[in-house]
């Protein structure tokens, strides 16, 4: 357990229209989750530019993954961090 709580991994998802997915954790707790703003940086282009990419999703290392490398830490789905572009951004303007 660490300062956010409990640690949870995702055990299964489920892509919805546009970059909406269905995602199941390892607690049992679903949720419905909005992918767009954590899908950012170069390694997310071919995955928000082609839908059948973003839709070919996997379950890896207990996240959501893509065959490119790409994926998103389980505890900013889960706990609804900002995305790291946000952060960085955020911290560049102080």
């Amino acid at each position: 357990m660490d300062k956010l709580g409990p640690r949870v991994r995702v055990r299964a998802v489920k892509p919805l229209e546009g970059f909406k997915v269905l995602v199941s954790f390892d607690n049992g707790t679903h949720k419905e989750i909005a992918l767009d703003p954590y899908l950012r940086g170069p390694v997310f282009d071919p995955i928000r530019s082609n839908p059948a990419v973003f839709r070919s999703m996997k379950i890896a290392g207990g996240t959501i993954a893509w065959d490119n490398g790409a994926d998103i830490d389980p505890d900013v789905l889960y706990y609804g961090l900002k995305p790291a572009w946000m952060t960085e951004t955020e911290a560049a303007q102080t």
